[in-house]
């Protein structure tokens, strides 16, 4: 196809496929839906909506509520049909890109797509900072730097001042630091802060994980703001669905169920976590997410295994320093006791 840029004929597609399983612990959603009350006030404003009026422009009700939620101005602010969305079209301004190895793989596959230059700087073995590194990265110009804290896929919440070091190098390159703070609630960390004193810091933050609208894909950016101005260009005009800033609008009017969902997670987390370091064979390591990553002897077995038992959770050994690592996100209390049952059973077959 010669009409398309020749780049873009070699490029993989985002490394996803969907399986069928009656216990899905595979891509860090919330495994609680939206409350009832919640739902039906979202389906009242559905209601009174006029279906065949365009929305408003750059979901300008939805960022009135956020600024007012987080006492951050609107002209600092870009709301998306997901933070993917926004991830490309910071990349798509960017004249040079870094990121960690490994990360979520989208910053490298929109920088593939883009044709924006490219460094990955891999974490310590033990998945902590490359601080020095990073800084080393962000010397040689102006970059777009992606950090997701805490971090996906290793589930590390990195230091402060680390982060800060990162902030100061980006002010001092005229670059752009971006922490992804897709999983901040279940870590208790927040940089709105610093993204206020520094406008060389942004944040990205979604609604598919503590929020529990996976489904409904919706996301934000808080920067400076000329950076949203240079962002929001990227996102197409009236790009947030009418209905999906209803339920938007309905969430941020009722935050409260956020808080008990969160509070069930860490305490799962924790008990998922003792356990799991009784585990004969696998590793898994600490977590400030709401998953867990695991290093086995054999992922295509532990993967296989536990599919077998009706358990879905996904493979992460094809991304670098991740050899025999699956990443299992936390579910119902009953799904946790299933998966541990059966990660235990595993253990004793290969013993067998």
């Amino acid at each position: 196809m010669k009409a398309f840029k020749p780049h873009l004929q070699s490029l993989s597609s985002y490394p996803y496929q969907a399986v069928e399983a009656p216990i899905k612990l595979d891509q860090n959603e919330s495994p609680y839906d939206l409350p009832l009350e919640v739902k039906e006030q979202a389906i009242e404003r559905l209601q009174h909506l006029d279906w065949n009026r365009y929305p408003s422009l750059h979901a300008d009700e939805v960022r009135t509520k956020l600024s007012q939620r987080l006492a951050w101005p609107q002209t600092g602010m870009v709301v998306s049909p997901g933070s993917n969305l926004l991830i490309q079209a910071l990349v798509q301004a960017a004249n040079r890109v870094v990121d960690t190895a490994p990360a979520f793989p989208h910053y490298a596959f929109s920088a593939k797509m883009s044709a924006v230059s490219y460094q990955a700087v891999a974490l310590e073995a033990d998945f902590s900072l490359p601080t020095e590194a990073l800084l080393w990265a962000m010397e040689a110009g102006p970059a777009l730097v992606f950090l997701p804290n805490p971090h996906a896929p290793t589930g590390q919440l990195f230091p402060q001042a680390e982060i800060h070091k990162l902030a100061h190098k980006a002010l001092e390159t005229g670059g752009l630091l971006v922490l992804d703070e897709a999983y901040h609630q279940f870590s208790s960390s927040d940089y709105t802060a610093l993204a206020r004193q520094n406008s060389h810091v942004a944040l990205l933050r979604t609604f598919s994980k503590a929020w529990g609208l996976g489904g409904i894909r919706a996301g934000y950016l808080l920067a400076a703001p000329e950076v949203c101005t240079v962002v929001q260009n990227f996102i197409p005009p009236f790009g947030l669905p009418a209905h999906t800033s209803a339920i938007l609008l309905s969430v941020l009017e009722t935050p409260e169920y956020t808080q008990r969902i969160v509070q069930t997670l860490l305490a799962e987390r924790e008990q998922m976590y003792a356990a799991l370091q009784e585990h004969p064979t696998w590793k898994v390591y600490p977590s400030h997410t709401n998953f867990f990553l695991i290093r086995t002897p054999d992922a295509a077995a532990a993967y296989a295994g536990l599919l077998e038992q009706g358990i879905l959770v996904r493979r992460q050994d094809h991304y670098f320093g991740l050899e025999g690592c699956v990443r299992v996100s936390i579910g119902r209390p009953e799904e946790n006791q299933r998966f541990l049952q059966a990660a235990f059973a595993l253990s004793e077959v290969s013993h067998a």
